[in-house]
């Protein structure tokens, strides 16, 4: 048996309010499956299992508000699950055949019950689940007469609320005022000529439909990502035995939400996506996160924060670190500059690349040595 507590989904929460269940008692959930969602500050987040099992009890009821590190439900493990059915080598395609006449409501038989549960798709349990519904109150169309997707209300009750931004105004100065009094930041400043970069990018986006144009944002990042993934010591956590190096370079993408607050949700492996896969993530992000349907890996994960200020924001930003992490990146916006090019002075388009770092971990000239490889890297924009 095992235990699946409340987790924490940054520095700055303390509790969270279960909204509801995925699940219910007897399904089998597989690692990285959602479970449940979660209300905090930053909104409602889907939150994901961390290991195979059976679900035996769900602890507390949804409307709860749950400390972090609470029991939620009870597992158990492998061991006491049946064997799964072996999944097909490929997906096998029937072939169409004309659809039987509907079968009339009243017609059908109340679904079925089998060693006291209701007969039904494990898909169809989820999803009822998820809507609230019994499923002792339905009829099912599929084999034997259980109960299948088709056979449930087509539409969910409105489910997710917006963030509270008062409380994650005072979320963020908790998080942030923590980060001030433990973390002993230093910061490095970085005047970057993006002319190169933004060249090559206006070339890519030739011809491109604006829904499928790279943002300079995207090429900023994947820059970053890179040198990241050359300066371990600039990427992980600072814990209570010391610093301990991330698993990969997953990138927290700082993203401001409408009303007011932010969000830093990971793109995980950032370094190693092209710029269309690593744009196509970023915008993934920012809809979930303004939108709902973030995941609460997604806001544990980053191994390093990244902010950019956009085409409308200040030239310069000090950002402060997002504990555990040990440093976070800032580009401000891109200007036009008298910059020495060839012994002659033309103007060119620059932006102001920061680093806060914390000096437990690495110090200045480490962090110089990043931002010079960052420079470099988008100076040769056709190695990005």
């Amino acid at each position: 048996m095992s235990e699946f507590r409340m987790p924490s989904l940054g520095a700055d929460m303390e509790a969270g309010t279960l909204v509801e269940w995925k699940v219910a008692p007897g399904d089998r959930v597989r690692r990285g499956d959602i479970v449940a969602v979660v209300e905090t500050q930053k909104g409602a987040i889907d939150i994901e299992i961390f290991e195979d099992g059976v679900v035996q009890d769900l602890v507390v009821a949804p409307g709860s508000s749950v400390p972090v590190g609470a029991l939620l439900a009870r597992l158990e493990g492998e061991a006491g699950m049946p064997a799964a059915a072996p999944a097909p080598a490929a997906p096998i395609v029937p072939k169409p055949v004309a659809a039987p006449a509907p079968v009339p409501p009243a017609a059908l038989p109340p679904a079925p019950q089998q060693e006291g549960r209701v007969r039904a798709t494990p898909v169809a349990r989820r999803r009822a689940a998820a809507l609230g519904i019994g499923l002792e109150a339905l009829r099912g169309t599929g084999v034997a007469g259980a109960i299948c997707l088709a056979d449930l209300p087509a539409e969910a009750p409105p489910r997710r609320g917006g963030f509270d931004p008062v409380g994650m105004r005072k979320a963020i100065a908790a998080a942030m005022g923590r980060s001030k009094r433990e973390i002993p930041h230093y910061y490095l400043t970085q005047a970057v000529d993006l002319a190169p970069a933004l060249e090559r990018l206006e070339r890519m986006n030739a011809g491109r439909a604006p829904p499928e144009r790279l943002l300079p944002a995207a090429m900023m990042l994947r820059a970053a990502a890179l040198a990241v993934a050359e300066a371990p010591d600039l990427n992980g956590f600072w814990e209570a035995d010391g610093f301990r190096p991330g698993d990969g370079v997953h990138v927290g993408w700082a993203v401001a939400l409408r009303g007011g607050g932010l969000v830093a949700p990971a793109i995980r492996h950032a370094d190693r996506m092209p710029l269309d896969a690593l744009m196509a993530a970023m915008r993934d992000l920012v809809a979930r996160a303004r939108g709902g349907g973030l995941r609460g890996s997604e806001l544990t994960d980053a191994t390093i924060t990244v902010t950019s200020l956009g085409d409308r924001g200040a030239e310069t930003v000090l950002p402060i670190i997002h504990p555990p992490q040990v440093a976070i990146l800032g580009f401000g916006r891109v200007v036009e500059r008298p910059w020495v090019v060839g012994g002659a002075v033309v103007p060119r388009r620059v932006a102001t690349l920061t680093l806060a770092g914390d000096h437990r971990a690495s110090d200045g000239h480490r962090g110089g040595l990043l931002l010079a490889r960052i420079e470099a890297l988008l100076q040769k924009p056709e190695e990005l």
